[in-house]
């Protein structure tokens, strides 16, 4: 690592534009881009506008572009970069603020949308649940909103479809609550509609920039999708639902609750179902069989016959 480099920052904001501003920052061992920004504003210029709170990559308050690729400063070492020259850029999907802040709050006007996690109202408390329906929910939640997949997020980032796609990191949050066993509420209609999960095409630039290293394709956005496919476009189901009807959606039922269906495995029979008939008994109580019909058939033969020859 060389003893001095050049950070190219940007310096503006939304009314006068802005370019970029060269800095020669001393190095040292471990040294990372926020600490190099650090130095600016504590010993070159400090006017410089910069978002951070923990540095150690758990607030994702410091996203930036660091050469163009979205990244936490707090978390890329200026050794990674040997040419001793980093450019530093604000979130180029997002309104810019000033120099390294941008507005982010529509991330939040956009969560405000998702309804929270609704169990149903007879569900046992605490919540007691599988292991691997924890395990699942427990990777979405690992999310620091740190918005660096909503920025390399094409359809956010170069087509600017606000309107029509909650972005990736969005997706996670319905995710988290769509696979929650105990959550009773029906996601995949605001899917299909404002949620927008149909724009997405699977690029998997978002997971390559998560600093969590969560599967935001693979386990959230891919699962969403094929939920949404299996309502609203599986020519299968439709076809079952116009010659059979719609099946009801019965709301999920605590384990051990009894409810419509009786104690245990016990069903209990609805009371418009008559009961079934007693079966018929012979001589001692057994249970009288009933003759093959192929045996009916041959007998009454065998008795027309004896009767047209006499």
């Amino acid at each position: 690592m060389p003893d001095q480099i050049t950070l190219n920052v940007f310096r503006g904001d939304a009314e006068g534009g802005g370019e970029l501003k060269s800095y020669d920052v001393p190095t040292f061992a471990g040294m990372v881009v926020l600490d190099a920004i650090h130095y600016i504003q504590a010993n070159q210029d400090s006017s410089l506008a910069c978002r951070w709170n923990c540095k150690a990559a758990k607030c994702g308050s410091c996203s930036a572009e660091v050469d163009g690729r979205p990244k936490l400063l707090c978390k890329t070492r200026v050794d990674q970069y040997p040419t001793g020259s980093i450019s530093v850029g604000p979130l180029r999907a997002f309104p810019l603020v000033k120099d390294l802040v941008t507005d982010v709050s529509w991330n939040y006007r956009t969560a405000r949308k998702i309804a929270p996690l609704t169990p149903a109202a007879d569900a046992p408390k605490p919540f007691v649940m599988q292991q691997v329906d924890v395990d699942r929910v427990q990777e979405f939640r690992k999310c620091i909103e740190c918005f660096l997949c909503q920025d390399v997020c094409h359809v956010i980032r170069e087509h600017h479809r606000q309107d029509a796609f909650f972005g990736p990191r969005q997706m996670v949050r319905i995710a988290a609550l769509e696979m929650h066993p105990m959550d009773t509420v029906n996601r995949r209609e605001q899917l299909k509609g404002e949620a927008g999960v149909g724009f997405c095409n699977i690029t998997k630039c978002c997971t390559e920039v998560c600093p969590e290293h969560i599967h935001i394709t693979d386990n959230a956005i891919i699962p969403l999708k094929e939920r949404v496919v299996d309502d609203y476009f599986d020519p299968v189901r439709k076809l079952i639902q116009i010659f059979v009807g719609k099946k009801k959606q019965d709301r999920p039922l605590a384990p051990n609750s009894g409810g419509d269906r009786g104690e245990g495995e016990h069903k209990v029979r609805p009371r418009h179902m008559p009961s079934p008939a007693p079966p018929k008994l012979g001589a001692g109580g057994a249970k009288r069989k009933r003759p093959c019909p192929r045996k009916r058939r041959r007998r009454r033969k065998s008795v027309c016959g004896a009767g047209v020859g006499g």
